[in-house]
């Protein structure tokens, strides 16, 4: 008995398709690369100035308080590092210094934070502006990221404080 053997037209094709292609005397490669550079990463915050508020001159202490407005850290650098941002004040000056440094005489609340990207953003508050110290820090970054917060900041005017206007900056750095 005879067994018939049925090709494929196609398949015959390809086999001989194969068969036929010359090999390459050689072959060589060239490697191609391509360069993504980074971007900044900053901070923006309100421009003020900012009215903490009024109190009459008096023979308690008194805090005052008020959001300070946005602070935005943008982080353009398209990679996984973290960042962390640091704010403090300098003592107010006036008809006298009003401290920021003692524990309880000031202080800077910070909100739940607004995020774009992929970040992950822990708030400290402070009980004190100065020394400066961490507020916002943002772990498992990657790429482009935002973060958005208004912190309420307080101060205690001491009892018997002389009657004017005080004035203090609070500084922002982001590292």
């Amino acid at each position: 008995m005879r067994k018939r053997i049925v090709i494929s037209p196609l398949i015959a094709g390809a086999a001989v398709a194969a068969l036929a292609s010359p090999l390459p005397a050689s072959a060589a490669d060239t490697p191609v690369t391509v360069q993504v550079t980074a971007g900044t990463l900053d901070i923006s915050v309100p421009a003020g100035p900012v009215n903490l508020g009024t109190v009459a001159v008096s023979g308690s202490a008194q805090t005052v308080s008020s959001p300070l407005g946005n602070v935005t850290v943008t982080d353009d650098r398209g990679a996984i590092t973290g960042w962390h941002v640091t704010a403090g004040a300098t003592d107010f000056t006036g008809p006298q210094n009003i401290s920021v440094s003692a524990a309880g005489s000031s202080s800077y609340d910070t909100p739940s934070v607004s995020t774009s990207g992929t970040v992950n953003v822990a708030s400290t508050n402070l009980t004190q502006l100065y020394p400066p110290s961490t507020v916002e820090t943002a772990t498992g970054v990657s790429g482009i990221n935002s973060a958005t917060w208004n912190p309420t900041i307080s101060l205690t005017i001491p009892a018997n404080a002389l009657a004017g206007t005080y004035s203090s900056t609070v500084t922002h750095s982001v590292l």
